[in-house]
């Protein structure tokens, strides 16, 4: 008896929020023909010419009957949906978002078929999903700040489908700006990650307006130190240390392993740049023998790694290393794992995007850590005013 009620209650429930549904709608219509009669001068060769009947399906339910109305000439249309609309807009914004959460093709359509009774085939997800190829386009020719603080590169590798199934890199790049903020700045995919690739994404991200940039921070591919100081000559550049200390890892002996690596960590925690110079020193003396390699690479990339120092301290966690970019390629590729393979650069240009306008707008207000400093952006400002000085004319 107890669950005949309940069922009664949620029916009277549900109908009465249709209902509430469909009168809102059909009164916001009835409110925007009137404004079309009176605001048209042409209307008054027109009149209204009562209602027709139409369904609409909503994510609250479907209205089977909704009144719609209409005038004589024909010409009046209504914004609550388009001519020929059977949906609100809800399920394909629904098939959107399962795709982007890493869900394929195919997955989606059984989804949807299972859940809402409608037969959604993987090549009409596809379909739903290309509205947002006019969106990528547009947004990867979007004008950028003039400067950046902070610009983090990395590749991240995906399994993408063309004749056959190949790893294929996804260039990206990440920019702090002159306030703090944390974006990303473009993605770029295909073929295996290369200084010249990296430079083409430094030749884009210049003329889509980030002239000014104060510090690169990425690893250390060979080549790519050339192809960023060739746009941004007059920035610096941090390989990260995270990368470095891994790439030495496996070159030193179980039994060393751990000293060596603690007494690294004395390079890169010092107080300052000069006592840096003297732990690596330390560091030297001690293991220059048993791994004269490893001392050697590290002191030729000395320069490079200890550039944060000449940053103020409060930006150590954020510039020493790429994680921030790493830790959103890692977000990325748990959305991606899902897919196995993507099918082709469309697909891979669709999730990625989606991915990214997520990420932009969640930290579109936020301030990185240290950035919001008074101390830390009297700093930043001053280095930028010393290596882009403004015109004579301009001052």
């Amino acid at each position: 008896m107890t669950n005949i009620t309940e069922n009664t209650m949620n029916n009277l429930f549900e109908n009465l929020v249709m209902q509430f549904v469909q009168d809102n709608l059909e009164r916001i219509m009835r409110a925007e023909i009137t404004a079309f009669m009176e605001s048209d001068e042409s209307c008054r060769h027109n009149s209204r010419n009562g209602y027709y009947k139409r369904s609409l399906h909503t994510k609250y339910g479907n209205i089977e009957d909704l009144s719609v109305p209409r005038d004589r000439n024909g010409e009046f249309q209504t914004q609550v949906f388009e001519p020929y609309q059977r949906r609100d807009g809800w399920l394909e914004e629904a098939v959107i978002q399962m795709y982007k959460s890493g869900m394929g093709t195919r997955d989606v359509a059984r989804f949807i078929e299972s859940m809402f009774g409608s037969h959604y085939s993987p090549t009409t997800v596809s379909n739903i999903t290309a509205t947002v190829l006019e969106d990528i386009q547009i947004w990867q020719e979007r004008p950028l700040s003039k400067r950046y603080a902070v610009i983090y590169l990395d590749g991240m590798y995906v399994k993408l489908k063309r004749s056959t199934v190949s790893g294929e890199v996804i260039y990206f790049a990440m920019g702090i700006d002159e306030h703090g903020h944390r974006q990303i700045l473009g993605f770029y995919i295909g073929g295996q990650e290369s200084s010249n690739g990296w430079r083409e994404v430094l030749k884009d991200l210049y003329s889509r307006g980030v002239e000014e940039v104060l510090l690169g921070v990425f690893d250390g591919l060979p080549g790519l130190d050339d192809a960023f100081r060739e746009t941004y000559p007059k920035a610096d550049v941090q390989h990260c240390i995270v990368h470095k200390v891994r790439a030495t890892f496996p070159k030193i002996r179980v039994e060393h392993k751990t000293d060596v690596i603690n007494d690294l960590k004395t390079i890169y925690n010092a107080i300052d740049h000069e006592m840096a110079l003297a732990a690596f020193d330390t560091v030297k003396s001690k293991w220059g023998k048993l791994y004269p390699k490893e001392m050697k690479s590290w002191e030729s990339q000395l320069s490079t790694l200890l550039t944060f120092y000449k940053y103020p301290a409060a930006l150590k966690k954020a510039i020493y290393t790429s994680n921030p970019i790493e830790r959103m390629n890692k977000e990325f590729r748990k959305r991606l794992k899902p897919m196995n393979s993507l099918t082709n650069m469309d697909a891979a240009e669709k999730v990625v995007y989606l991915q990214c306008i997520e990420y932009n707008d969640t930290y579109a207000e936020r301030v990185t850590p240290g950035f919001g400093m008074t101390e830390v952006k009297k700093k930043l400002a001053e280095m930028f005013d010393e290596r882009y000085p403004l015109p004579m004319s301009n001052q």
